[in-house]
């Protein structure tokens, strides 16, 4: 660490020659100035550690001294001597920012030299604070800043959030374009840089933000900038990222505080900050837009299977029926040959219908002239229906339902339909050894839900995923339109229909049926 550099004003020259002797030899490094007018001139061009300066003097008195070294280097600790030692010069004096106040004359070498020493523990002790305190509020910063996705709200967000946490109304920031390998401005207010050109190398190659103050040790073209834009100071900070390069700036007006290191640390995270939640809007977008081709994809290969499946289901009974009316067109058959085929065109043409009307179902499961109707009324009914296939495939149904379910709005024969396809899967899938049904159904927060259960062999995980797509079919001879009509009744209905997965043997189906407007 480079030894602290002590700057000592004071008109009467005995009292800088021993203040020079006694700070020297405890380890300082010490230069003195006996006019307080060139001690103003010292600080355009000399970054000092501590200043300590008299109060009392002829051309400057020490708190103009004060105010300038304020302006001009704000992280200078400052001890004040005085051979008056009344209270209002202490309360001015702190008031001021003073970090220390001595008597004149010394009792002692190391009265100076404690003083000294204090001044700067008590200046890095306020700069601590000060930087706490700046910095507490930038916590919540990241998460509003992550919040927002769309790069233009969010570019206007970033701004705001500097204006108020850095004070400034000057702001500005570049992006580089990767490709045109130049900064381009997007946001900005205030004054700032309208252009990067010959200042965006040296900032680069800095790979650190930038504290430009007036008249201080820098880059021409960096002090150039405050002249121009009529600014007392400002910071740049550069960052790079591989997928993105800024360059963001703040200045403050020559009446303003000068920026001080803790407001550099600030604008850095601020910075940072900014950055990444510009990326995470990048990657958001990214994300959007993948996700886009991916639903764009799956809509076209669900169209495809679709199409594939309607022709199929279209083109068979098609095909038979010309066949059955070529051959039954042919004279040389007998009568009854020809019937023959006529009846089997008809029994075509049925299944064609049945297969349109199912299609129609799926794609207009009208939920319309609903009314108030007894789930459980609709289940018994639903049931006797199939009174016949239980009994032949040997199926045994156990229900499980309170003696009083609340009413739903509903189609009732809709609902029918439902309950009558769930039943009829749950018998092809227990096939000709038969097995148990189990409905239950009780009342649900927003209506009631029932549950489908079976003994059988369950669906395989591989094609859970696909039941409910039209003309989709574990078993042979199926449409692959029952549970896909069942599914658009429930949803039109406002409900919900699910199949449960995690299971260890059979095939469970969820029903939630809404009570709707009553």
């Amino acid at each position: 660490m480079e030894t602290p550099f002590v700057y000592v004003v004071d008109d009467e020259p005995g009292i800088a020659l021993l203040c020079n002797r006694l700070l020297t030899r405890a380890g300082y490094r010490v230069q003195t100035e006996t006019s307080s007018r060139k001690a103003l001139e010292f600080f355009n061009d000399n970054p000092i550690d501590l200043l300590l300066v008299d109060i009392r003097m002829p051309e400057v008195d020490g708190f103009e001294v004060i105010q300038n070294i304020k302006r001009l280097q704000p992280d200078a600790a400052v001890l004040i001597m005085t051979g008056h030692g009344t209270v209002e010069t202490a309360i001015r004096a702190l008031r001021q920012g003073v970090d220390g106040l001595l008597l004149k004359p010394f009792g002692q070498g190391s009265e100076l030299v404690e003083a000294v020493k204090q001044a700067f523990v008590d200046s890095q002790r306020k700069r601590d604070a000060a930087r706490i305190q700046t910095l507490r509020p930038l916590f919540s910063v990241t998460e509003t800043l992550l919040a927002e996705k769309q790069r233009e709200p969010l570019l206007k967000l970033i701004l705001g959030v500097i204006q108020k946490h850095m004070r400034v109304e000057h702001v500005a920031g570049y992006q580089k374009n990767l490709n045109a390998k130049k900064y381009e401005r997007v946001i900005s207010s205030g004054k700032f840089p309208k252009t990067l050109t010959g200042l965006s190398a040296s900032v680069e190659a800095a790979s650190a933000p930038l504290l430009i103050l007036p008249n201080a040790q820098q880059d021409a073209n960096l002090s150039a900038l405050l002249t121009d834009l009529e600014l007392g100071s400002a910071i740049l900070v550069p960052i790079q990222r591989p997928n993105i390069r800024m360059i963001l700036w703040v200045g403050r007006n020559p009446s303003e505080p000068a920026f001080r290191e803790s407001d550099v640390e600030m604008f850095q995270i601020l910075a940072g900050q900014a950055v990444v939640a510009l990326e995470n809007s990048r990657l958001y977008a990214e994300q959007a837009e993948a996700q886009k081709a991916l639903l764009q994809s799956e809509k076209m290969a669900a169209a495809g299977r679709l199409s594939a499946s309607i022709a199929h289901e279209v083109n068979n009974p098609l095909q038979a029926v010309q066949n059955c009316l070529h051959l039954a067109a042919r004279e040389d058959l007998p009568a009854e040959k020809r019937k023959e085929y006529f009846d089997l065109a008809r029994k075509e043409l049925e299944r064609l219908m049945v297969t349109t009307r199912r299609m129609l179902d799926f794609y207009r499961p009208n939920a319309n002239a609903q009314e108030k109707v007894d789930v459980q009324e609709l289940l018994q009914y639903a049931l006797t229906l199939m009174n016949k296939q239980f009994s032949e495939s040997e199926v045994r149904v156990e229900l499980d339902i309170p003696e009083e379910l609340p009413p739903i709005m509903a189609v009732a024969s809709q609902i029918q339909q439902v309950f009558i396809n769930l039943a009829l899967n749950a018998v092809d899938a227990l096939g000709a050894k038969g097995g148990l049904l189990k409905i239950t159904a009780r009342p649900y927060a927003s209506g009631v839900e029932l549950f489908f259960e079976d003994d059988g062999p369950g669906i395989p995980k591989a094609q859970q995923a696909n039941i409910f797509e039209p003309f989709f079919s574990t078993k042979d001879g199926g449409t692959g339109l029952g549970l896909t009509v069942s599914y658009n009744i429930v949803t039109a209905h406002g409900g919900a229909l699910e199949y449960l997965a995690e299971r260890d043997s059979g095939a469970c189906f969820h029903i939630i049926l809404p009570r709707g407007e009553q």
